[in-house]
């Protein structure tokens, strides 16, 4: 598969959003579906993030067990608080934010938008059920 980046994008964080009770299956293909379009691979992932609605997800948690990340949960209100480029009144009506996935990103990277290299990539699992995956440049 080739990529629009000359070069592997460096240490990464990864935004997660997905349907209540989607598998780890579809969660982790999201995951490598997404890293594959920046050129980036599961090494780079240094930061994980979500909505602390998801806290309690059992495919997030098996995802992050599988690669000893520490996801780090944010209020829907300091998520809604971050500029994105992909707003969802859907996602607002659901979770109180217009963004879970890229939204936890950048406020895992400590970043802003400009370091958004995977906008939200979309991925629905054979049971019907939807995991995204957004990715951001750490921040130097």
């Amino acid at each position: 598969m080739s990529n629009s980046f000359a070069t592997p994008p460096g240490p990464v964080a990864l935004g997660l959003g997905c349907d209540r009770g989607t598998p780890a299956a579809t969660i982790a293909q999201a995951i490598a579906d997404a890293l594959a379009t920046c050129g980036a691979s599961l090494a780079d992932v240094v930061a994980v993030a979500s909505i602390d609605l998801k806290a309690d997800e059992p495919g997030l948690a098996d995802v992050a067990g599988q690669h000893g990340w520490r996801i780090r949960f944010h209020p829907a209100a300091e998520l809604a608080a971050v500029e994105v480029p992909n707003p969802s009144e859907i996602v607002r009506r659901h979770t109180g934010t217009p963004s879970v996935s890229e939204a936890a990103a950048l406020l895992a990277a400590g970043a802003g938008p400009s370091h958004l290299i995977v906008e939200k990539y979309k991925l629905r699992g054979p049971d019907g059920r939807n995991a995204t995956v957004s990715i951001a440049r750490i921040a130097a």
